[in-house]
């Protein structure tokens, strides 16, 4: 993300991905919707260290599946972030991501 990199963003992410995201559409179902996500996050961004910062982060885990949830900090607003993982073919990917500003 920082480096603006889409093959890598895309890289460990299942083919029918689901993304609830703050700007529209709402609701990203599948890659090919996913990846437009990316393009409008892109028009805003410009790249760099401060980008796309984690900066409380906590996993849980199974067998073959896992949740993550935390904070994700973009320049100087703060965002939650969960994302629900699967594992396919012994190694872990991305098949849902939420990220919200809190209303309050």
């Amino acid at each position: 993300m920082r480096d603006l990199d889409m093959p890598g963003i895309l890289a460990n992410h299942t083919a029918d991905v689901v993304m609830f995201d703050v700007p529209a559409p709402l609701q990203s179902r599948g890659m090919e919707e996913y990846v437009k996500t990316w393009e409008i996050f892109f028009q805003y961004s410009k790249g760099g260290p401060d980008t796309f910062n984690i900066v409380e982060l906590q996993v849980t885990s199974g067998q073959d599946v896992a949740f993550a949830h935390g904070i994700r900090g973009i320049e100087d607003s703060r965002l939650r972030l969960t994302v629900g993982l699967t594992k396919e073919e012994g190694k872990w990917v991305i098949a849902h991501e939420h990220h919200s500003y809190p209303s309050a």
